[in-house]
């Protein structure tokens, strides 16, 4: 199949446009026409990939795996909204150009890549009343508390997609934030492991069951065609790691 034959990325969220750049052990890398799998959409052209990496991991890219992963909780994003972990600052640009959203506090540990941040200036490509939505402090997520009210928690601090103990450590970071809403990075995929290991399907009855026992203020289920994107992502990223 020929390039010109497969469907190009659409992202739907305002994306940032980045340029090759290093500090630290951060290096911000563009690669060309990738050809990359959705959360739970089909297999995409990316004309131009950009990616965080670090000691040859990738912590975050632009694909249709990252962006569809997050774009619940920013489509349903409101108020103020808390985010963990800056990333590429993808994130919170496309969730502080909601109308819905007053403020975007990004609390991020590493120091370097708040420094990459500071030479990229993602956010001074937004509109300035957008700029002024967004404000980053250096902290830990497990331990952050806020100065105001949350409405939103975002979470995504982790690398691989899957990782055992995400939900305690979501419940330690909701006891200090204690959030109107949350949506975590991967959880779907922690939904139906949790689900499937306590003897649920994953259908409506079961996901339901299974967010009551998180005790989390989850959104998301609440949207169309939830369940069948859980399944969808689960059958597609699950791989060997359902829980015993």
């Amino acid at each position: 199949m020929a390039l010109s034959d497969l469907i190009e990325f659409n992202p739907g969220f305002f994306v940032p446009k980045y340029a090759p750049m290093q500090r630290g052990q951060w290096v911000l890398r563009l690669t060309q026409n990738i050809l990359c799998q959705g959360y739970w959409g089909p297999a995409v052209l990316v004309p131009s990939m950009a990616a965080l990496i670090r000691d040859g991991d990738v912590w975050m890219s632009i694909t249709p795996m990252e962006l569809e992963s997050q774009s619940i909780g920013i489509e349903l994003a409101y108020g103020h909204v808390v985010i963990f972990g800056l990333g590429m600052g993808w994130a919170a640009s496309a969730t502080a150009l909601r109308p819905q959203v007053s403020d975007v506090t990004i609390v991020e540990f590493d120091s370097e890549v708040i420094a990459l941040h500071e030479e990229m200036d993602i956010f001074g490509q937004l509109p300035q009343e957008i700029q002024a939505k967004i404000r980053i402090e250096q902290g830990d997520a497990h331990s952050w508390r806020p100065s105001k009210s949350v409405d939103l928690l975002m979470p995504d601090i982790w690398l691989p997609l899957v990782s055992d103990g995400r939900i305690a450590e979501v419940q330690a970071m909701q006891a200090n934030v204690r959030a109107h809403s949350i949506y975590f990075w991967g959880q779907e995929l922690e939904i139906a492991r949790h689900a499937k290991a306590a003897g649920r399907n994953i259908d409506d009855v079961g996901i339901a069951a299974t967010i009551s026992d998180f005790a989390l203020p989850l959104v998301g289920p609440e949207t169309q065609e939830y369940t069948a994107r859980v399944t969808a992502v689960a059958q597609r990223w699950m791989r060997d790691r359902w829980l015993p």
